[in-house]
């Protein structure tokens, strides 16, 4: 069985020592890294700001077209989805799956 390996650093400047803490996930540039390069975390979270755009068009614009609605979904949800694509780029069929659902 192997044991973890638990190992602190630390970064000085001209006055202190400090100790650098371990984070399971970090956001950059608004995409979500974890500690393993998976991106499902930064999937799941725009997929929910795709949805609740879906859902602000659906409230404020009752009453339209297949070419109105084409339009808007393109100027407003696709962009949520395919922000830093090259970067997250879904590989997992779940993740792509969900991703063309919205």
């Amino acid at each position: 069985m192997l044991t973890p390996c638990v190992t602190q650093y630390y970064i000085a400047d001209s006055r202190a020592c400090h100790e650098l803490i371990k984070v399971d996930s970090v956001s950059d540039l608004g995409v979500r890294f974890d500690f393993k390069l998976c991106f499902s975390d930064h999937v799941n979270e725009k997929i929910c700001k795709a949805y609740s755009v879906l859902g602000v068009i659906k409230r404020n614009f009752i009453n339209m077209d297949k070419n109105t609605f084409t339009l808007l979904y393109k100027a407003m949800v696709r962009p949520h989805l395919e922000y830093a694509n090259t970067v997250w780029c879904p590989y997992k069929k779940g993740d792509i799956e969900v991703i063309e659902k919205v």
